[in-house]
C-alpha cells in the first residue's frame, strides 16, 4: 500500500495519461457501457448545438448584412427585422435549452458520477459493473448538483467582475485619452490573467466535482477541499486539462471545417460528423477518468489516507454486495495490462 501511494503520489503528465490509459483497456466493456449510455448523449447534444447556433449564426449575420444595405422605409427592410427577431429568439432558446436543461443536469452530471465511480471501486478492488454503477448514480445527483452551483456561482461572479474591470480600463482610455500601445498591453495582460484565473476554476471545480461523488462533502465544503488537495499538484492538473482541451479543439475544429462549413458534399459531412462523435466521445471518457485519477493523486501526495470510510455510504450501500475482500481498506493497486 505505502509504495503504491508513493507510486502515485510521483505520476508527472505522461504517467495519469498513461495510467487513464491502462485503466480504460483493462474495464474497456463497463467504459463503452458507460459512454453509450451516458458520454454519447452528451457529445450528441455537443455537437447538434454546434451546428445549429453557427447555421443560425450565419443567418443572423447574413440578414444584418443585407439590412444594412436597404433604405428604413423599404418593406424588405421590415421583413429582414422581423426574420432577425425570430432568428435570434431561436438562436438564445437553442443556447438555453443546451446550457440548462440537457448539458447539466441530465448528461453531464451523470457521466461524471458514473465514471469516477467506476474508477474508485477499480482502485479500491471492488466488483463493478454496469448494474451497479448505474444503481450509485441517482444518489450523487443532488451532491453534484449543489457543488456545481457554488462553482457557477463562482464563475458568475468572476465573469462579471473581469467584465467590470474590462469596461472601466476602456472608459479610462478613452476618457484620459491614453495611448494605443499602452491600452492594448493593459488589455493583452487582463485577458491574461482572466484566462489563467478561469483556467484555476476550473481545475477547482473539475476535482470538487470528484470529491462530491466520493466524499461525504459537497457543494462550497468540497470547493475548499479541492483547492487544498490542489496544492503542490496544481501544475500537473493544468497540464493534464489542456492537453485534453486541445484534443477536444481539434475535434470541434475538424467537425466545423467538414460539417458545419458548406464546403464538402453531403455524404462526406455524414462520415466526419460520425467520426467527430467517436472522438469527442473519447476525448471526454479520458478526461473524467483523468480527472479521477488526479484525485487519488493528490491524495496520495498529501498522504492522506484511502479507506472505505473516505468513500460516500451510497457505494457501500449499492456496492455491498462484494465478495468480503472488498470490505477491507481500500488499496491503490498498480494496474497491469
Amino acid at each position: 500500500m505505502e509504495r503504491d501511494q508513493n507510486e502515485l503520489q510521483s505520476l508527472g503528465f505522461l504517467g495519469v495519461y498513461r495510467e487513464t490509459s491502462k485503466i480504460i483497456r483493462k474495464w474497456r466493456k463497463i467504459f463503452a457501457q458507460i459512454t453509450l449510455a451516458f458520454i454519447l448523449p452528451l457529445c450528441v447534444t455537443f455537437l447538434a448545438h454546434s451546428l445549429v447556433s453557427q447555421l443560425l449564426s450565419f443567418k443572423i449575420v447574413d440578414h444584418e448584412i443585407t439590412r444594412n444595405d436597404v433604405w428604413v422605409d423599404d418593406p424588405k427592410y421590415r421583413d429582414l427585422s422581423r426574420k432577425l427577431k425570430k432568428e435570434w429568439v431561436a438562436f438564445w432558446l437553442v443556447s438555453l435549452g443546451y446550457f440548462i436543461f440537457i448539458f447539466i443536469f441530465i448528461f453531464s452530471l451523470l457521466s461524471i458520477s458514473a465514471v469516477v465511480s467506476t474508477v474508485a471501486c477499480i482502485y479500491s478492488a471492488k466488483q463493478v459493473t454496469f448494474k451497479k454503477i448505474m444503481s450509485v448514480v441517482p444518489r450523487v445527483w443532488k451532491r453534484l448538483m449543489v457543488t456545481f452551483f457554488w462553482s457557477f456561482a463562482i464563475f458568475f461572479v468572476y465573469n462579471v467582475v473581469a467584465a467590470g474591470l474590462l469596461i472601466v480600463w476602456l472608459v479610462i482610455v478613452r476618457r484620459f485619452s491614453v495611448g494605443p500601445a499602452l491600452g492594448i498591453t493593459v488589455a493583452v495582460i487582463v485577458l491574461i490573467l482572466f484566462v489563467i484565473g478561469f483556467v484555476y476554476i476550473t481545475m477547482i471545480w473539475q476535482l470538487a466535482s470528484v470529491i462530491s461523488v466520493l466524499e461525504d462533502v459537497y457543494g462550497r465544503k468540497a470547493m475548499v477541499k479541492s483547492k487544498r488537495l490542489m496544492k503542490g499538484k496544481m501544475g500537473l492538473s493544468v497540464w493534464c486539462f489542456l492537453g485534453v482541451l486541445v484534443c477536444a479543439v481539434l475535434v470541434q475544429a475538424l467537425f466545423e471545417c467538414f460539417v458545419v462549413l458548406d464546403l464538402v458534399p453531403i455524404a462526406i459531412k455524414i462520415g466526419v460528423g460520425l467520426i467527430c462523435l467517436l472522438l469527442l466521445s473519447m476525448v471526454v471518457l479520458f478526461d473524467l477518468v483523468v480527472q479521477t485519477v488526479i484525485y487519488f493523486v493528490c491524495k496520495s501526495y498529501h498522504h492522506e489516507n484511502i479507506d472505505n470510510s473516505s468513500l460516500p455510504d451510497h457505494l457501500e450501500v449499492n456496492l455491498g454486495d462484494c465478495p468480503t475482500e472488498c470490505q477491507n481498506p481500500v488499496q491503490l493497486e498498480q494496474l497491469h495490462v
